[in-house]
């Protein structure tokens, strides 16, 4: 099984009800995206500061999940932390891209870019995943 088929066996309920889709796995790097649909924007039809941070929690934890020792049993989010740099409107789309800054044996730091899907920054996510 590949590490983007082990992803989309995964069942990530709160990443579903949002619209990712993983689009691209390896050891090293998982890639997803998200259409931005209304009831995930603000008043100005942006993109939610909140729907962007899932976005990366998901892509960051899905990331982790594929990095696991076999003898771990899970894993969750210890720490998150967002630079938001611009905003993505309505009806576009963003790719979520996570690469390990650490992976050790009881923790996990991945670096998740947003990005419009014409490639303008929209946040920087850092978060620490706790292996169980």
């Amino acid at each position: 099984m590949t590490p983007l088929d082990k992803i989309n066996a995964l069942k990530m309920p709160f990443a579903e009800l949002k619209g990712v889709t993983f689009t691209e796995a390896t050891l090293d790097r998982v890639v997803a995206s998200m259409t931005v649909r209304p009831d995930l924007c603000t008043l100005n039809h942006t993109l939610h500061g909140g729907a962007i941070m899932a976005l990366a929690d998901s892509v960051g934890a899905a990331a982790t999940v594929i990095n696991l020792p076999e003898d771990a049993k899970g894993t969750t989010t210890v720490e998150s932390k967002t630079n938001f740099i611009g905003g993505a409107k309505e009806g576009s789309t963003v790719v979520a891209t996570a690469t390990p800054i650490h992976r050790g044996r009881r923790t996990q730091v991945w670096q998740t870019r947003v990005e419009t899907d014409d490639g303008k920054l929209v946040a920087v996510v850092t978060q620490t995943q706790l292996v169980l």
